[in-house]
């Protein structure tokens, strides 16, 4: 195997070239970041290992929901929101409560779904947000009003 700069990945060419040498070293480290020249990296971890990863996530996940439903306030996330995110001080304690919700429901779908990308859409949605509103030109644009038709919409999957 090739030399490579983490001693938890290799390149393409190295799992190419000896496939039971980077399995290996994937069953000995958890997992590997196999890395490619002209396409994204990605991970070889061993069946299990993300078995027992997605099982965690869906038990954070099951705990989070619970103490949403048996605590309307859910207070206690409320007050952990500004560790975990310190740009929520620019969002009103309504939009953090709107934020803490969605985030909990897209970490569950995560969990439950295999719907991976859903909390990091809620996050930089409300990132956006809060930075928009810190900014008070941004947020005088973005209060003016608007007049016309802006054409279509490009969605992107």
């Amino acid at each position: 195997m090739s030399t490579t700069t983490r001693p938890d990945s290799v390149t393409f060419s190295d799992l190419s070239r000896n496939p039971r040498a980077v399995a290996e070293r994937a069953a000995r480290l958890g997992r590997v970041r196999v890395t490619h020249r002209d396409a994204p990296d990605f991970f070889l971890t061993a069946a299990d290992r993300e078995e027992q990863r997605e099982e965690t996530l869906a038990t954070a996940s099951r705990l989070f929901l619970a103490l949403m439903k048996h605590d309307p306030g859910a207070r206690d996330l409320l007050l952990a929101m500004p560790d975990v995110f310190p740009w929520v001080r620019h969002l009103s304690p309504e939009e953090v409560r709107a934020f803490t919700v969605e985030l909990v429901e897209a970490i569950s779908d995560a969990a439950e779904l295999a719907l991976d990308a859903s909390a990091g859409e809620v996050i930089a949605g409300w990132r956006a947000t809060a930075r928009i509103k810190a900014d008070p030109e941004q947020l005088a644009d973005a209060a003016r009003p608007t007049t016309g038709d802006f054409g279509p919409v490009e969605v992107h999957p």
